[in-house]
C-alpha cells in the first residue's frame, strides 16, 4: 500500500479513525505483556521501527553487517520476507529465489551475506545458528517478542519521523511511541531531522545519526536525463536523491511498497522514458522485483549510509558485543 497522505498530519481524518486504533493498541501490549523471549544462543541484533513503512531498516541492516563482518563475526541476516510465498526457515538463493517468494528486502541482504527467511523468528535463528552464523541481524521484527534481543535500534526516518503520532489506521504508528523507545537500546535517525525529533527523544537514550547516500549507476553520470520510478515506503525519497546526484529528471511515477511490476507497465515506464531521451532507473529495492527481462533495461542506484559518529556506533556495538567474533 501507499503510505496515506493524512498520516503525515493530525488532521481530520486522523482523528476520525483513532477510536479504531485500539486493537492495534491492545494487540501490541499484549504480545509484550505474554511473551518469553527466546535465547537464540548467539547475539541478536535487530533493526526495527515504530512506523509502517520504509524508515532505512534495510541500508542500516547492511551497513553493520558489513562493519561486524570486517571484524570477523560470520553474520546471518534474518527477515520475515515480506510480500514473500515461503514461510521458512529458508536460506536465500539470490540466484534462483524470486521476491515473490521470499521479498525483496531478503534479495538486496542475499548479495552480501547469508540470509534467512522465517516467519517462525525463533526457528530462523536456529536455522543460522546451525549453519554456522555467529552473529544475526534481524531486518525488522522489532514488534515480535519471540526472539530475545542482543541489542534494539530503532530507526527513524528524519524526514517523516513519527507521522501524526498516532496509531493504525489513524496514523503509521504500529505501537505507541513511548513504550517502544523503552525497549529501545538506540535510535538512529537517518538525514535531515525536519521534524525535530531528536528533541523530543528520552533524553537518556542515545541516537545515532546516519545521511543515506544515492551512489550514481555505472552508466549514469551527472546531467544525464533520467526517469525514476519508486515502489518504496515514500517513493518521494527517491525522488529527492536522483535530484540530489544532478540527475535531469525528465519524470518520475510512485507505485506502492513492494508493488509487483508487471511487463505492461514496465512496458509504459520504458516508453516514458523514452519519449524524453531518458533512462528508466529505479531503487535497488525495486530492481529485485522487475520481470527478468526488463532488469537489463533499467538502471539500478544503490544507497549506503554515512555515519556521523563513527565512535559512536563503535561503542555500542562493542558494549553490546563484549565478548567478540569466534
Amino acid at each position: 500500500m501507499k503510505t496515506p497522505r493524512f498520516w503525515a498530519e493530525d488532521g481530520f481524518l486522523a482523528r476520525l479513525l483513532t477510536p479504531f486504533s485500539l486493537p492495534y493498541w491492545a494487540a501490541a501490549a499484549a504480545r509484550h505483556c505474554f511473551s518469553s523471549p527466546q535465547d537464540a544462543g548467539i547475539p541478536v541484533i535487530c533493526i526495527g521501527n515504530l512506523v509502517a513503512g520504509g524508515a532505512g531498516k534495510t541500508p542500516v541492516a547492511l551497513s553493520l553487517g558489513a562493519r561486524l563482518s570486517a571484524v570477523g563475526y560470520a553474520i546471518a541476516f534474518l527477515t520475515r520476507g515480506h510480500g514473500g510465498s515461503l514461510t521458512g526457515p529458508v536460506r536465500v538463493q539470490p540466484n534462483t529465489h524470486q521476491a515473490d517468494e521470499v521479498g525483496d528486502e531478503a534479495l538486496l541482504l542475499a548479495e552480501t551475506a547469508p540470509t534467512w527467511v522465517a516467519r517462525d523468528r525463533v526457528a530462523g535463528a536456529a536455522a543460522a545458528r546451525e549453519a554456522g552464523a555467529e552473529l544475526i541481524i534481524m531486518d525488522d521484527g522489532f514488534q515480535n517478542p519471540a526472539l530475545g534481543k542482543t541489542l534494539s535500534l530503532v530507526v527513524i526516518d528524519g524526514g517523516f519521523g513519527f507521522g501524526n503520532r498516532r496509531l493504525h489506521p489513524a496514523g503509521p504508528l504500529r505501537e505507541p511511541v513511548e513504550s517502544g523507545l523503552r525497549r529501545a537500546d538506540a535510535t538512529v535517525l537517518i538525514g535531515e531531522d525536519r521534524k525535530h525529533i531528536a528533541a523530543t527523544l528520552p533524553p537518556d537514550l542515545p541516537v545515532l545519526r546516519a545521511d543515506v547516500v544515492a551512489e550514481i549507476g555505472k552508466h549514469l553520470k551527472p546531467g544525464d536525463r533520467v526517469h525514476g520510478f519508486a515502489g518504496i515506503g515514500r517513493p518521494e525519497k527517491f525522488h529527492e536523491s536522483l535530484k540530489g546526484l544532478d540527475l535531469d529528471v525528465t519524470g518520475f511515477q510512485a507505485f506502492a511498497d513492494h508493488h509487483a511490476f508487471s511487463t505492461t507497465e514496465m512496458d509504459n515506464l520504458l516508453a516514458a522514458a523514452s519519449n524524453t531521451g531518458a533512462q528508466l532507473v529505479t531503487t535497488a529495492k525495486d530492481h529485485v522485483r522487475l520481470p527478468k527481462s526488463f532488469k537489463d533495461k533499467v538502471e539500478r542506484v544503490d544507497i549506503s549510509l554515512a555515519w556521523h559518529d563513527d565512535a559512536a556506533l563503535t561503542a555500542l556495538l562493542d558494549k553490546r558485543l563484549s565478548h567478540g567474533p569466534g
